[in-house]
């Protein structure tokens, strides 16, 4: 009976996991196409290649969420921890709240699915 109450608890934290990576994978890549045209065209600079990586590293770890937990965790926290620098070297100021709104959902849906990994391999 455990294990199956086990079983549910990571089955629907690996699913709130991917929907808060979908929609922060969404948000992110609406924000990138806003700010391209608001740049116009022109070259690349060193701070939107860095957020256009940043966001491939993103979609990835969403898209990986549906085979491979560890690497979708894994993916999804480092997609945080390159936002907290990107935000900490090319952003103005207030960088808690840019990132809280920015980084903070992929470092929850990371711990989610690597939560929900460590479970689901705890109980097999």
């Amino acid at each position: 009976m455990a294990g199956s109450n086990e079983n549910r608890l990571a089955k629907r934290m690996r699913w709130a996991a991917r929907a808060i990576g979908l929609v922060a994978a969404m948000f992110f890549v609406v924000m990138l196409i806003g700010s391209a045209v608001s740049e116009g065209v022109g070259p690349m600079t060193i701070a939107s290649s860095t957020l256009v990586l940043i966001g491939a590293v993103a979609l990835a770890g969403c898209i990986a969420s549906w085979w491979r937990d560890s690497l979708a965790g894994i993916l999804l926290v480092l997609t945080s921890i390159g936002l907290g620098v990107h935000i900490g070297c090319f952003a103005g100021r207030n960088h808690v709240l840019a990132w809280s709104m920015v980084g903070l959902p992929y470092l929850v849906a990371g711990i989610l699915i690597l939560s929900s990994w460590r479970l689901s391999k705890k109980i097999v």
